[in-house]
């Protein structure tokens, strides 16, 4: 579905992203796993239209999209739920789900049932404001906001992250459920042990270049791998 050839990105004057070149299967689930700064997000915001590649190619169902605008990208079926979330504070719950699907003509009442079907304390919540719900909460819309623009791609930049181990596997389970709903899934995840456990497929990177891939399962028992994320 989505084919990553030869990509180089600066970022703030830096070589962020060095030449990378990977696939993400239709209907899989993809991760990235690294230390922070290894260029991680920088790959995911470059395919988002985010940023600009230096050098490289990005094609999503056999057409390039390299160097698209970010709008036109999410109306090519491809989605990013950001790193620290990104929600609308002032802004309701319903309000927020309703910005994700703004480039769509057509009804979106159903896409609505399924994120209040995915995530029922939203449907609680719907006349909130945003910045009131708790970090899972807004993680949930989050997620709930980039599934109601009706992705095929929807890519992941720390779900995790700052979240009770509790909530973590809530949302891990959803993850699962969305990629069985046929949702491909590109996933960067700081918490290395789930990342392994869900995807099909894992890529490791280190200062900007790809050093090691394999299915998840497999990488979790390499003894590299271990040592290096797994604690």
């Amino acid at each position: 579905m989505l084919a990553i050839d030869g990509l180089h990105v600066n970022y703030d004057g830096i070589k962020a992203v060095k030449g990378v070149t990977f696939n993400v299967p239709e209907k899989e689930i993809v991760t990235l796993i690294g230390a922070n700064g290894a260029g991680k997000s920088t790959v995911l915001r470059t395919i988002a239209g985010i940023l600009k590649p230096a050098s490289g190619k990005i094609f999503f169902n056999g057409v390039e999209i390299t160097g698209q605008s970010p709008d036109r990208i999410v109306a090519m079926g491809i989605t990013l739920v950001p790193e620290g979330r990104r929600v609308f504070p002032d802004l309701t719950v319903l309000e927020n789900l309703r910005v994700g699907a703004y480039l769509r003509k057509d009804n979106i009442n159903g896409d609505l049932e399924w994120v209040y079907e995915l995530f029922p304390r939203l449907k609680e919540r719907s006349w909130q404001h945003a910045g009131t719900l708790s970090g899972g909460e807004q993680q949930m819309l989050a997620v709930g906001r980039a599934l109601m623009s009706r992705p095929k791609l929807m890519m992941m930049d720390e779900p995790s992250l700052g979240l009770a181990p509790l909530i973590v596997k809530g949302i891990f389970e959803i993850i699962r459920e969305i990629n069985r709903r046929g949702v491909t899934i590109l996933l960067i995840e700081q918490n290395a042990n789930i990342a392994l456990q869900t995807a099909n497929t894992a890529y490791v990177m280190e200062t900007g270049n790809f050093v090691k891939t394999g299915a998840g399962r497999d990488l979790l028992n390499d003894e590299a791998i271990k040592k290096a994320y797994l604690g």
